[in-house]
């Protein structure tokens, strides 16, 4: 709530969010802009090294391009870093709409490249069966990036599983077996 708020920035002026930001759905909006700058910087580097070499040239590739920097992001910025991985989970159950009209054509561009690059890559399936897939892999890779997050924020255990860079292989690996599962047409005696 916009009180909730207030009392965590440690202001007596409930009103300061209308101040600031005039609604609590625009605060909201200027912390995922934030995050999402942050990230997007991160993966547009990622993709040009991949783009300029010719790839991404896997499906591994291009979603290691989705998930590492993200990861980055959590590992290296001590400010904003630290929850965005979260807030951005939480907020996708809550509020999906929101992301997608704040984001959309300006801070999720390398997202959408790297999701460009999985529909060549995954070209045995339909775009339909793609765009199912691309729902799975949005939502697995952001709950486990949250709770990877959440875990790493816990300062009373080491969690070395969590802070690994195995993890986050393991990540990528298994976010790219999501991908290249079978399609409806070809179950291999999977029923």
């Amino acid at each position: 709530s916009v009180r909730e708020i207030a009392q965590a920035a440690n202001q007596r002026n409930l009103g300061v969010v209308a101040y600031y930001f005039g609604t609590k759905e625009r605060l909201i909006s200027e912390i995922l802009i934030d995050g999402a700058e942050r990230i997007e910087t991160l993966r547009a580097g990622f993709l040009v090294d991949l783009e300029s070499n010719g790839g991404p040239a896997t499906i591994r590739h291009a979603v290691e391009a989705i998930v590492l920097p993200s990861a980055w992001f959590s590992d290296t910025d001590d400010l904003y870093g630290s929850y965005f991985n979260r807030f951005l989970a939480q907020l996708s159950f809550s509020s999906g709409e929101l992301i997608d009209t704040t984001l959309e054509g300006r801070w999720n561009g390398g997202y959408q490249r790297c999701l460009t690059h999985l529909r060549r890559l995954l070209s045995n399936l339909s775009r339909v069966e793609q765009s199912r897939r691309f729902v799975f892999l949005g939502t697995y890779v952001s709950a486990l990036l949250a709770q990877r997050e959440f875990m790493l924020a816990d300062h009373a255990r080491a969690h070395p599983t969590w802070r690994s860079d195995a993890m986050l292989q393991d990540i990528v690996r298994t976010a790219t077996a999501l991908l290249t599962a079978p399609n409806s047409d070809d179950r291999n005696g999977i029923t």
